[in-house]
């Protein structure tokens, strides 16, 4: 039988050389024992190629079978012990052209060897020729068709690894991206809420003072709900468009009751029955009342005007404040509220928030959202 009498078995593809779990080590062992399978399989019928039958010629079958299950049990073990040595050295992440070139380098040197070293040792141990005899005799010919089989198979598999290691890194990328925006967006509600509670709670300090004993029992009940609704919807990341303008009412009743008439609010609302379909972060009207209250004076004889207008057809919310600018401490003005409420918006939709100064007015508009 020829050196060139057997070809390659496919090489397993490398794993990363890091202690795995029990069930990874029983998914490796199965791997195991399908290649041996392949081996028991794939050796006999390689022996058919290059010697008669068994029953014809017993002992040359054996022989041509000796011959296959050396080749493929050598090229195994030389590829996939070169490839547990790459993954240690070069990566296929940091370097991948460089790890290309050498798996195709070293798996070429290392079944050459293999290639040789069972020729060779065939050809003293079995035929009685002398050493070196294999390689004075046509060896290039007879070695090129195992060497390059091993080589394209060995780069087939490698390729494969490199593929699937590179899918995984993707979708734990992928799932850390996206357990890293929950965690922020978790992060930026938990701005919001401080704030307005600790707004609440100044307010309820001045509105307790008051001596209308019906008008506090009913802001009570109202704050009440207002609190409510903080804490439902303070781990939701949207909610309908009609609980938010429900609990808004409540916020304007506490904020009138405290301000009197240098406050007025004009809603501008479509039918009910247009409402059902869209939601908002949570709180985000009341950020934008309360960012109106705090950077805006107002006065008993020039009140403050707040224009909430919802535009059904266009899917939009507007707040439209005149602009009286009040001077504020340095503490009061981080301009983090606006900043929030924007970055909420970016992890839900590419519809952005807009807000500026239009003439006398200061304006924000928020898109609706559908689910």
């Amino acid at each position: 039988m020829p050196a060139s009498s057997a070809s390659p078995v496919p090489v397993a593809a490398p794993s990363a050389p890091k202690p795995a779990p029990l069930g990874a080590h029983r998914m490796q062992v199965r791997a195991l024992w399908r290649q041996v399978a392949g081996l028991v399989i794939v050796c006999p019928l390689i022996a058919l190629f290059y010697s008669p039958p068994p029953w014809q010629d017993p002992k040359g079958y054996a022989i041509s079978l000796a011959y296959s299950y050396c080749y493929f049990i050598g090229l195994w073990l030389a590829n996939g012990y070169t490839a547990s040595l790459l993954n240690f050295r070069v990566g296929w992440d940091k370097h991948p052209l460089r790890r290309l070139v050498l798996t195709v380098g070293i798996s070429f040197l290392a079944s050459l060897v293999v290639i040789v070293g069972v020729s060779e040792g065939f050809a003293v141990l079995l035929w009685h020729r002398p050493l070196g005899s294999t390689l004075r005799h046509n060896f290039v010919a007879q070695a090129a068709f195992p060497l390059l089989f091993t080589v394209v198979i060995s780069l087939f598999l490698h390729s494969r690894s490199f593929l699937l290691a590179w899918r995984e890194a993707t979708v734990r990328a992928e799932r850390l991206e996206k357990e890293s925006a929950v965690a922020r967006l978790d992060s930026l509600r938990r701005q919001v809420d401080p704030h307005f509670l600790f707004n609440s709670l100044n307010a309820l300090t001045s509105l307790v003072e008051e001596h209308d004993p019906a008008r506090a029992v009913r802001f009570i009940r109202q704050l009440s709900q207002v609190y409510r609704y903080v804490l439902d919807s303070q781990s939701q990341e949207l909610v309908p468009l009609a609980d938010e303008l429900q609990f808004t009412e409540s916020y304007i009743f506490l904020q009138k009751t405290r301000l009197d008439e240098a406050l007025q609010v004009d809603l501008a609302l479509p039918p009910a029955a247009q409402l059902t379909s869209f939601y908002l972060p949570p709180l985000a009207l009341q950020l934008l009342l309360e960012n109106a209250l705090k950077h805006n004076t107002a006065y008993q004889a020039d009140p403050l005007r707040l224009h909430v207008v919802v535009d059904a057809e266009a899917r939009t919310l507007t707040v439209r404040n005149t602009l009286r600018p009040r001077r504020l401490a340095a503490e009061e003005t981080s301009g983090r509220g606006l900043a929030n409420l924007r970055a909420r918006y970016g992890f839900l939709t590419n519809r952005a928030l807009e807000a500026g100064p239009v003439g006398q007015e200061f304006v924000v508009t928020l898109p609706l959202l559908e689910l």
